[in-house]
């Protein structure tokens, strides 16, 4: 008896409570969330709209609000700033004095018009072609080298925490003295010449351009390669390894493997890849210095000129044609990035 009026009792609680259906009622304008299904508690919260989105507002912007005023900082006032000053005339670095505003400082970098009875022809000759070079050369040389690199380490089960350690060395290994290391081994009388029995060709000091550009590309490729060697090779390690146990039972070559499976499987990697890498060759500097000590080889003092070499050439004396070559630098960067996120919508797996 006792137990029927307790059982009565818990059936007349439960049909007490009134239904409501979870989610937003856009007729009412409120949103009704399951917060508990404990017969002693209500089990249905009817909220307004502004409590569940506008409330929290602050929460997000207080812990943003650091980072922001970095931004600010550092970021979006020396960009707009820099744009600002690669339209002043006559740009006075010390006293930030100009004599109004011009677009002739683009016109000066790219040999449009001349600035003081002449025309500036290291931007458009040696900086702009120079770098373009070593984009295209030196980005899908590391990222194929590295990825070829990721798939073997990956198949290694002996000794793979030492030789991930050594293919990782070059990436905290200061830039300026690997430099130095390979200007000695590209010495008229250094390694590669006594190896290859090359007399004493000039491939740094005395070098011509051409020749130049061959330690300048395998310093860059080594510098480049730790990096995206661990990129790759964690998410080859993030793969499941049912498709290879498949290709395997199938009797698929090394070769469709990785075209077919890794590659499209590591394809968010590779966009992050290649982005960060198309970045880093536009802005190449610290690799001028390293290996040639500045930027000339025989003939002229401007042979492996960069456009941030150029940059930080002029910042000091010419700060309007810096800024101008900066401004090209950061549209010519842009449109490559928008360019491969573009690409990335059909090619990139997620």
């Amino acid at each position: 008896m006792g137990k029927e009026k307790i059982t009565e009792t818990e059936n007349l609680f439960v049909t007490d409570i009134p239904h409501y259906e979870e989610g937003y009622n856009k007729e009412e304008n409120t949103i009704v969330r399951l917060v508990s299904n404990h017969r002693n508690k209500k089990p249905y919260q009817v909220t307004g709209i502004q409590d569940v989105a506008a409330d929290n507002n602050w929460k997000a912007w207080l812990y943003l609000g650091p980072i922001i005023v970095l931004l600010v900082v550092f970021l979006i006032y020396p960009l707009v700033n820099t744009i600002f000053i690669s339209f002043l005339d006559n740009y006075d670095y010390v006293n930030g004095t100009y004599d109004g505003f011009t677009f002739n400082n683009f016109g000066v970098i790219f040999g449009l018009t001349t600035y003081n009875g002449a025309y500036e022809t290291d931007f458009t000759t040696y900086a702009i072609p120079n770098t373009f070079i070593l984009v295209f050369l030196t980005v899908p040389l590391t990222t194929i080298i590295a990825l070829l690199i990721s798939v073997a380490l990956n198949s290694i089960k002996w000794f793979r925490n030492a030789l991930q350690v050594v293919f990782f060395l070059p990436y905290v290994t200061n830039m300026i003295a690997v430099g130095m290391v390979f200007s000695v081994i590209f010495d008229t009388n250094g390694v590669i010449n006594y190896l290859f029995n090359l007399g004493e060709t000039a491939w740094i000091s005395g070098a011509t351009r051409g020749m130049a550009f061959v330690p300048l590309i395998i310093y860059i490729v080594w510098c480049g390669l730790p990096f995206k060697i661990l990129i790759f090779l964690s998410g080859i390690q993030g793969i499941d390894k049912q498709y290879y146990q498949a290709a395997q039972i199938d009797s698929a070559p090394h070769s469709k493997v990785l075209w077919r499976i890794t590659v499209p499987l590591i394809s968010p990697q590779i966009l992050y890849i290649l982005i960060t890498s198309f970045i880093g060759a536009f802005k190449q500097y610290t690799a001028i210095v390293g290996l040639f000590n500045g930027a000339g080889t025989i003939g002229t003092k401007k042979n492996m000129y960069t456009i941030v070499y150029y940059i930080y050439d002029n910042l000091n004396t010419h700060t309007s044609f810096a800024a101008a070559a900066a401004v090209f630098l950061f549209v010519i960067i842009m449109i490559f990035t928008w360019l491969q996120f573009k690409v990335s919508k059909r090619r990139v797996h997620y």
